[in-house]
């Protein structure tokens, strides 16, 4: 009878911390991404959505700016993860490659700006808590966790414009060309 109760009290409280957590979005990041999402569309409208999409077409023309400064931009200033809206101002084929860069730059770009995806901050600070107990500067690990993240998002996002080009023409929503 024991286990039968342990089994029941278990499965109500998977939904109770479900529950608890919900109420950590709702009182936490589901208003703080509504704010931000309203800032953001405030900013683009007074600043005229035809400029922002030019300046966007204009950095994203070539794909080494595509596939680091403006992923790099965009998780500075919007964070995580708003940081992501700004894939509306590019065309179809490269959006999915500008996703991948952004979702990947997210945790690099913690050492040197804690403010950008301050919720997986633990993870630079686990791998930096080493160099603490050494009483090492974390400034060089920092950086290079920085550059690593650079160079990481800029392969990615080719080589995820490649394959989506590549399938989208196979499936026939691009022109062959």
């Amino acid at each position: 009878m024991d286990f039968i109760v342990r089994i029941a009290e278990g499965f109500i409280g998977m939904f109770e911390a479900g529950g608890e957590t919900f109420m950590g979005m709702v009182t936490g990041i589901i208003p703080l991404l509504i704010v931000l999402i309203t800032a953001v569309n405030a900013v683009v409208k007074f600043v005229g959505e035809e400029r922002v999409a030019l300046f966007a077409q204009k950095l994203t023309k070539y794909f080494i700016f595509r596939y680091t400064l403006f992923p790099l931009l965009a998780v500075f200033f919007l964070t995580n993860p708003m940081a992501y809206t700004f894939g509306r101002f590019l065309p179809e084929k490269q959006k999915p490659a500008y996703y991948d860069s952004a979702v990947s730059f997210v945790h690099p770009i913690t050492g040197l700006f804690p403010h950008a995806n301050p919720a997986e901050l633990f993870v630079y600070l686990g791998i930096s808590a080493g160099l603490t107990t050494l009483g090492l500067s974390l400034g060089p690990l920092a950086i290079m966790y920085f550059v690593t993240g650079l160079i990481v998002i800029l392969i990615r996002g080719v080589v995820t414009e490649m394959i989506t080009v590549r399938m989208m023409k196979k499936q026939g929503y691009l022109d062959e060309e």
